[in-house]
């Protein structure tokens, strides 16, 4: 593992940073698949972090599958993501952007439901609006978060609930960031990934237009998963 550099009193958590320089190290090919990461200790040793810290930051890169652990051998690198991914600024932030990709799992998984049961007429037609402007930019391959959140922020409207929009919008920094990543990752790749992207928004949309409030969650929460799974595992671009 080569040199990272922690800094204390930065408004990015410890173990989120720790997170971002082990990923930015995975996603350059410093560490490859199939390498051994040193063990918690040397890691705490090395750079003067407390074990909690390494802990948190190796259990996220665990549950993010890009490591895996072995009984009696140790820590090694299972997945990486696509290596353009260094191209992009914002990758060290990567860990605290899902960590908010966690909330939005549970909170627009929920608010896809409750749209789909309470939704007028009119914010139908807003969700289809947005809908066709988030197709129309990524069939001229200039999609931005802009346009992902509209589509995202008209269903949450649609609950006819603002504590979500609130919750959602104390995590916008977080969530324009992953979107930017993920984006960014969609208009550099394969057609076929764009057009999953796209699928995915069509599903949830079917659901809210057929008032089925089950459906509409699972597919919401199918999305944002699969949303983290491709920015962090290069066989899904």
């Amino acid at each position: 593992m080569g040199a990272l550099v922690l800094e204390r009193g930065h408004r990015v958590r410890l173990a989120d940073q720790l997170y971002g320089q082990i990923f930015e190290q995975i996603v350059a090919g410093k560490l490859n698949v199939g390498d051994k990461l040193p063990s918690e200790n040397e890691i705490c040793e090395r750079f003067g972090v407390s074990r909690p810290v390494v802990r948190e930051a190796l259990l996220r890169l665990r549950a993010d599958g890009l490591i895996t652990a072995h009984q009696g051998l140790g820590t090694f690198v299972s997945h990486q993501p696509a290596p353009r991914l260094t191209a992009f600024s914002d990758v060290g932030n990567v860990g605290a952007y899902l960590r908010a990709q966690e909330l939005r799992v549970a909170l627009e998984g929920d608010a896809a439901r409750l749209a789909a049961l309470r939704r007028t007429d009119e914010q139908l037609h807003k969700i289809e609006a947005a809908h066709a402007a988030f197709a129309d930019s990524l069939a001229r391959g200039q999609m931005s978060a802009e346009a992902d959140l509209a589509f995202h922020a008209s269903i949450t409207e649609a609950t006819g609930n603002d504590f979500y929009l609130g919750v959602l919008e104390s995590i916008h920094e977080s969530i324009h960031g992953f979107m930017r990543l993920t984006l960014n990752l969609t208009r550099t790749g394969s057609r076929q990934r764009a057009q999953r992207v796209l699928d995915e928004h069509a599903t949830i949309l079917d659901a809210i237009r057929a008032q089925d409030g089950e459906r509409a969650r699972v597919a919401m929460q199918f999305h944002l998963g699969q949303a983290r799974h491709r920015l962090v595992d290069r066989e899904r671009d």
